[in-house]
């Protein structure tokens, strides 16, 4: 046992060099985050006072984890050219989130004093129902979510460094606790900016050493020739369209309506940082995923008998393609891309569960006493992924994409109608989260749900229930709120 320990240190030492190097930036940033930690508004929300550069790159990097570099490059190994779509929809995805929430998001946490994506559902509809129902939604999506990275990052180190997945599970689950439960998110952020940085070059390298290997830029239209290669190159002939484009909005819905990524809105300075942040991310967003996404087609040219995992086509080419340098370099990447999420969902269970379902039930405890049990709450739901991620539920793709399909039910409706209508009310809230929850849930038994994504009838009856509910039934948005989106309102009339 130790000799096959010894002989696999001496065969990966690069690796294990740059992963260490990395692990003592990750710690510095865990301490200095800690340091800047004063209160429950810097361990949550950075204290409102970050910049749009260091937002923006956080922004990427905290969706763009192990799900972007292995499972949607692998996808296109199968899906084909259509899947190139995602590309410019991840840009309108982004620009519509910066655009439609931030602004507002923002200004509203920041006058209601609400740190997390259920408080302010809460408070903005006066309803603890509604709150709490909300944080439970967080919870469960954000656990399918973790198993996607899991199970991403544990099949790299697996294929890659022949560590088994099981393992591999294990020292991610100690090293993303670790940092993300002393360092908050501060620590996260941090991080994140270094992360992106790393991505964008990871995906340079990885695009032109696959394209390289597959024969050049002209060999995609090889594969047209090889078996069931032309497929690849029909709407409709690796996936149904309706499934295609719907996994494609489940996935980027995200952007708009997930408490990981609309955290970095609450921690923005002002509106200049959000104007830069949008522009950071949007870009960032377009120029990554037009080198990661086409990789699974050029892939289909090196291993041209099949990969039945799509998920494992990205490990396969560290293994196979490329030298041990830059496969060194690519995967301590890659393991940066699944910190990089990991830490931002862990961060937004913990103060969820903490703010939104504990404190509810306990009130009046000091802020000592919140962010000791949420550094808890961080240690206990990186546990329990870890433990659900040794046998996963299903794919890469297909956990990412319930993840947001469960959002954009539940959330859309409260979150971007709430943003901009005055009318709502917690009953129409609870109604449009049971409709999404119920249509997701019941679609796989519709006539035409092999082919109609879950994701479009569970948000448009849950929209639709929200809308309904909130003509019906009284207001319970307080006068201070309904004020708020009125002068919200006025100003973007003013801007235009």
């Amino acid at each position: 046992m130790i000799d096959a320990v010894l002989a696999n240190l001496r065969e990966y030492w690069m690796v294990y060099t740059l992963l260490a190097l990395y692990t003592v930036i990750l710690a510095h940033h865990a301490w200095s985050g800690n340091k800047k930690t004063k209160d429950l508004s810097d361990y949550y929300v950075g204290g409102r006072n970050m910049g749009g550069w260091v937002i923006g790159l956080s922004f990427f990097a905290t969706y763009a984890s192990t799900n972007s570099f292995v499972g949607f490059s692998g996808r296109t190994y199968d899906w084909g050219l259509p899947w190139l779509l995602f590309i410019p929809m991840s840009v309108a995805f982004c620009l519509f989130a910066w655009i439609v929430v931030a602004p507002r998001l923002r200004s509203f946490t920041a006058a209601m004093d609400s740190l997390t994506v259920p408080d302010f559902i809460g408070l903005r509809f006066d309803s603890t129902t509604a709150r709490i129902f909300a944080a439970l939604i967080v919870i469960a999506a954000s656990l399918f979510y973790m198993t996607a990275v899991f199970k991403g990052i544990g099949n790299l180190l697996e294929v890659f460094l022949e560590i088994p997945y099981k393992i591999s599970i294990v020292i991610v689950f100690f090293i993303v606790m670790t940092y993300t439960m002393v360092g908050g998110f501060i620590s996260v952020v941090k991080t994140d900016a270094v992360q992106g940085v790393v991505m964008i070059v990871a995906a340079v390298l990885l695009f032109f050493g696959t394209v390289n290997a597959a024969g050049g830029l002209g060999s995609i239209t090889e594969v047209r020739t090889q078996p069931g290669g032309e497929a690849l190159f029909t709407w409709g002939g690796g996936v149904a369209v309706p499934v295609l484009i719907g996994t494609m909005v489940a996935g980027l819905i995200k952007f708009a309506v997930e408490p990981r990524q609309l955290s970095r809105f609450f921690a923005l300075e002002g509106e200049k940082a959000i104007r830069t942040g949008m522009w950071v991310s949007s870009l960032t967003f377009a120029a990554v995923f037009s080198l990661l996404i086409p990789i699974g087609i050029y892939a289909r040219r090196i291993f041209p008998d099949g990969i039945e995992d799509t998920d494992l086509v990205i490990p396969n080419l560290l293994a196979e393609v490329f030298g041990q340098g830059t496969s060194a370099f690519l995967l301590v990447a890659m393991v940066a891309a699944a910190m990089s999420s990991l830490d931002s969902v862990l961060l937004v269970l913990a103060s969820t569960t903490e703010r939104d379902v504990v404190s509810i039930i306990r009130p009046g405890r000091s802020e000592e006493q919140e962010m000791f049990w949420t550094r808890g709450w961080v240690a206990l739901f990186a546990f329990i992924t870890m433990l659900i991620s040794l046998n996963p539920l299903g794919g890469i793709v297909e956990l990412t994409a319930f993840s947001g399909a469960l959002y954009g039910a539940c959330f859309f409706p409260a979150l971007v109608l709430g943003l901009h209508w005055k009318r709502g009310s917690g009953t129409a809230v609870v109604g449009s989260f049971v409709t999404g929850i119920v249509v997701l849930l019941a679609w796989d038994f519709a006539p035409g749900s092999e082919i109609i994504h879950e994701i479009f009838p569970a948000m448009l009856l849950s929209t639709g229930m929200y809308v309904g509910l909130a003509i019906v039934t009284e207001d319970t948005a307080s006068e201070a709120v309904v004020a708020l989106i009125e002068e919200a309102g006025r100003t973007s009339s003013e801007t235009s």
